[in-house]
């Protein structure tokens, strides 16, 4: 009778051992979805998903989906390491996101163990907010991107627009770093992107070659202890800020270099606290007000232009004082 019992549980043993190492290897280090896929598939080139929710549950850690033709791809919600590749296949993938929290939220809160990278990348992709109320076309979708917990996000050449909320959300309580290159943010009803980590996290951002335009508060906002350099950007008619830093707790700097502030309701708003922003090659020029001090300095590498704006007093300069000075 024990070896019965024994044999038994053993087999049992090897069954689950069997069954799990099935389900790992069952997921692709890369899928494909598709306008005419269908999520019941198993996400292979000849047999795409239709979503991208449905691909990534079978996608293995670290894994890529890519899209096959252009399509709407649904709202996905990301707890490992992927990257979300638009443009691989036949057309630029999108994400409509009318009616729902968050098109894409970032939330890796599953350890390190088997995903020691804890990276999300997303490339070529169109994220839109746009829907329906009654009989009124508006923005019904409410984050572009939101970011909650990651060590290192890469979002580059994408298009997030018309949002009733934020384009791109850096909200994580996990110290990590944000990269944004190539990307167009816009008709938001709030800020377009806003890097305000919390839980005494920390996040370092680089934004490159990236126009955040016509949102209803601010073009980039940086708070917290957050430590962001936006070069070659725009921020352009935002009815806030263009550039924004404030401090809340921790240390807030952000650094500006060849960046343009134009038509905002302020250029660049140095928020309450001991912010900190530095300026290097930038034009500021025909907002409401061009530096809009509010407790937090602005430094200038003395090479800016600063004019047009109807702010008056300090709106066109001078910049803080004892700052630094052309190298």
């Amino acid at each position: 009778m024990n070896k019965l019992r024994f044999t038994l549980r053993f087999l049992a043993a090897v069954t689950f051992v069997l069954a799990v190492t099935s389900l790992a290897h069952a997921q692709a280090t890369r899928t494909w979805v598709s306008g005419v896929g269908d999520d019941a598939n198993p996400c292979s080139r000849t047999a795409p998903c239709k979503t991208f929710a449905g691909a990534i549950s079978k996608t293995f850690i670290n894994g890529e989906i890519d899209c096959l033709d252009e399509g709407g791809f649904g709202v996905v919600t990301i707890t490992k390491s992927i990257t979300i590749e638009g443009t691989f296949g036949g057309g630029f993938g999108s994400v409509l996101s009318s009616g729902s929290p968050t098109a894409v939220l970032i939330n890796l809160t599953s350890g390190t163990t088997n995903d020691p990278l804890q990276t999300v990348r997303l490339r070529n992709i169109a994220i839109t907010g746009t829907g329906a109320s009654g009989t009124v076309g508006t923005r019904t979708g409410t984050n572009g991107v939101r970011i909650l917990s990651a060590f290192n996000v890469y979002i580059e050449n994408c298009v997030i627009t018309d949002l009733s909320n934020r384009g791109i959300s850096d909200e994580r309580t996990t110290t990590g770093s944000l990269y944004i290159t190539d990307t167009i943010v816009r008709n938001c009803a709030q800020s377009g992107i806003v890097v305000i980590p919390g839980g005494g996290a920390s996040v370092k951002a680089s934004i490159d070659h990236t126009r955040s335009e016509g949102n209803g508060s601010s073009g980039y906002v940086a708070e917290g202890n957050t430590n962001v350099t936006v070069s070659n950007s725009v921020a352009a008619g935002n009815a806030g800020g263009g550039f924004v830093s404030e401090q809340a707790t921790g240390t807030t700097k952000l650094n500006l270099e060849s960046c343009t502030s134009v038509n905002n309701g302020s250029g660049i708003i140095a928020g309450t606290g001991s912010s900190d922003t530095v300026c290097s090659n930038c034009n500021i020029f025909n907002n409401g007000i061009g530096l809009n001090f509010s407790g937090g300095t602005i430094h200038s590498y003395g090479n800016n232009k600063v004019s047009g704006n109807a702010g008056g007093g300090t709106s066109n300069g001078p910049f803080t004082a004892g700052g630094p000075t052309q190298q």
